[in-house]
Formats: C-alpha cells, structure tokens, sequence
C-alpha cells in the first residue's frame, strides 16, 4: 500500500515525464532496484547484455547472477552499448536452450565511465531492441548528471518513448536513498510489487522516499544539482588538462577519470579519497573523481593547488 507522500511523489514524477500510464516504483538503492527489476522482468532461463564495464557485471558483487541470471558481457571501449555490440550477444547465443536465451539489454546513462548516450544513439539501441524483442532497461542512478550534462540532447520524456523501464536516481543527487522506477512496457507491469516485497524493497516506512522525491521534484532542484555537480568536475576537468595531463576518457558528467604518475597518486591520497581506476603502464594510472551536489568549490580548488604542487611545469604526462 502506498503511502499518501510516496502517492504525491509518483503523481509529481509523471507530471515530469509527461505520461500517466507509466507504473512507478519506489525503492530505497540502485543495486536493489536493478536486482529486483531485471530478475522480475526476466524468465529463468533468460539473461542480460552488458557493457564489460557495466555496473550489473563489476560492481553489484554478483547481484543478477544470485538471482540466477547470466550477464553476457560485451567488449567496449567507451561504456556505450550500440545494436552492433548487442547483435553480436545475439549472435554467439544460437544454441538454442542449450545456452542463455539474451533477453534484456543493461544501459546506464551515464555510464560507469562518465559518458553518456546521445539521443541518436539512444534511438538506435531502443530501435533494435524493439526489432528483436528485447527488453531494454536504463540504469539512472546518475541519471540526473546526464541530463544536465552540456552535450545532452536528452529530455526525461524521451526515456519513456525509448526504454522499456528506467530509473531517476535520487540518492546519487542528494536524496538520503531512494529511485523511481518507471516501468513502461505493460507485460512488465504485473505483480511488480510483488517482487519487490520477496527481494526487500518494501519499506516499512516508505513514506521517507516519497518525502525525498516530492522535494527534489519540487521546482528544478533535481536538476540544480545536477548542474552543481557538472560544474565541479568541469573545473576539476579544466584545471587538469591546463597541467598538461590526459583522460582516460572524455567525460562530460560529474565522472571524471584523468591519469596521473603514480608518485603524484600517492601523495593526492594521503589527502583525498578517490578510486585508482585502471594502471595504464608502470608508471602511470587512471583515477576516478566523482563530484557530488555537496561539493564545494573550495575543496576543488584546494584539489588543484595541491595537484599543481606536484606538477612540474611542463610535461607533466611524462614525470
């Protein structure tokens, strides 16, 4: 039963998406909205495509997999699935049930990688999805990022038009915890909740996510922090490549991931917490800096003063 605020807030978000036959679901972290829904949507025999970078694949400790579907994992260099990429999962799985019947292509936008789907690609992902019955589910924890991302062409409404199901995240944009999960197509609709009460995503006070998601609807907040975030890892973005250092990719979110000499690692650890992201070569590795609607300006540009301290004045990717 929903509460009166989870009610408002489902209410509110169709509003945003502009569609009221969409199902919305309230539930309280990303990893649990993906193993709930994809195990939901999905036969046993069934498994998902994702990108080898995919957050279902490396970073959710097996979560699809302990519900006993196989994620295929597909080889990318920018995070970004294209019907090319799926086609080929469809290609290999010919065996009929002697192997996993793919069912359902994994997306986030952005990516664990900080890019971000364009509306054209989008498109054409959605379009063979629908082409060879596919289920196609977007992961939107950070979802907030993309859309106010400066070379976004997307709007909240397109995902409706394009996706089968998606999520808006809310705890990666401010909110103490909480996703809505949009739910499109109707053959995915039934006894949803139903699967949320086996998995746990059922809270007993529920209410505190309608409250959160009421809040960060109200207005543009939402997207005021977004924007925040963007901003914070634009000015990390400029100040970096200005010492000279490369990307290990180009990544227009609050995702940045910029590669450094490991000795210059060392010493920006014993003051920030970061993620070291890839080695590059014996002397060199990628790292991971995520900024958030709570980031201030003067802990970016502390950040930078003390990266510039390590940095000799010319030549810094070769140090």
């Amino acid at each position: 039963m929903k509460t009166v605020f989870t009610a408002e807030a489902v209410e509110r978000l169709k509003q945003k998406l502009k569609n009221n036959h969409v199902d919305i679901h309230l539930l309280s972290g990303g990893t649990q909205t993906n193993l709930t829904a994809i195990s939901a949507f999905l036969r046993p025999h069934e498994a998902a495509i994702a990108a080898n970078t995919g957050h279902i694949l490396v970073h959710e400790t097996g979560a699809i997999e302990a519900t006993g579907h196989k994620v295929i994992s597909i080889e990318v260099n920018d995070g970004k699935l294209t019907p090319w990429n799926i086609k080929s999962a469809l290609d290999i799985h010919t065996d009929d049930e002697h192997m996993v019947k793919p069912k359902l292509v994994y997306i986030s936008n952005p990516t664990e990688i900080g890019s971000i789907y364009t509306k054209s690609e989008l498109e054409q992902v959605s379009s063979f999805c629908q082409a060879n019955n596919l289920i196609l589910f977007i992961d939107g924890a950070r979802l907030g990022s993309a859309l106010c991302s400066g070379k976004n062409d997307l709007e909240l409404p397109d995902f409706v038009r394009l996706a089968d199901a998606f999520y808006i995240g809310g705890k990666k944009n401010g909110a103490l915890l909480g996703e809505a999960l949009v739910i499109i197509k109707d053959s995915l609709k039934e006894d949803f909740r139903f699967h949320m009460k086996q998995k746990g995503a059922l809270m007993a006070k529920g209410r505190l996510l309608g409250i959160q998601f009421l809040e960060l609807f109200k207005g543009d907040l939402y997207f005021e922090l977004a924007r925040h975030a963007n901003k914070m890892a634009g000015q990390l973005s400029e100040a970096i490549r200005a010492m000279g250092y490369p990307f290990f990719i180009d990544s227009p979110s609050n995702q940045i991931f910029p590669i450094f000499p490991n000795r210059v690692i060392e010493q920006l650890e014993k003051n920030y917490a970061f993620y070291v992201w890839s080695k590059v070569d014996d002397a060199h590795s990628s790292i991971r800096l995520v900024t958030s609607w709570a980031t201030k300006e003067e802990a970016v540009a502390s950040f930078i003063e003390d990266l510039k301290k390590l940095t000799e004045p010319k030549n810094a990717w070769h140090n």
